[in-house]
């Protein structure tokens, strides 16, 4: 990264609502690197993956580039990683950063509160 774009996302990460935004793709951008070092790994071209998954070569990309817009199916990555020779895996993890109901004084449902 140039000195002049690490002052500027220097900058930018400053402002507490860009701040936010960023880290709120975090997790977009670590899967979007996984997806590209996958194929940069595998060798392939888009074109090629497109082929191996029966699609075009502007779906990989639309992929790649994980546009607002555009949000692959689970069976559209499936299609994706068999194709690179990998294969999806989807978990759910609690988010540390989040409270949760009973953390914030509300009792989970199915639950009566006790008091201290």
């Amino acid at each position: 990264m140039t000195s002049h774009l690490k002052r500027f996302k220097t900058r930018a990460l400053a402002r507490p609502g860009v701040k936010t935004a960023f880290d709120d793709l975090g997790d977009e951008f670590a899967f979007l690197d996984q997806v590209l070092k996958a194929r940069a790994d595998s060798g392939l071209t888009q074109d090629e993956v497109a082929s191996r998954a029966g699609t075009t070569q502007s779906a990989i990309a639309r992929l790649e580039s994980l546009q607002p817009k555009h949000s692959p199916s689970i069976a559209t990555l499936q299609r994706y990683a068999k194709a690179l020779g990998y294969r999806v895996e989807i978990r759910l993890v609690k988010d540390a950063r989040r409270r949760t109901r009973e953390s914030r004084g509300r009792a989970a449902p199915g639950r009566v509160p006790t008091s201290a």
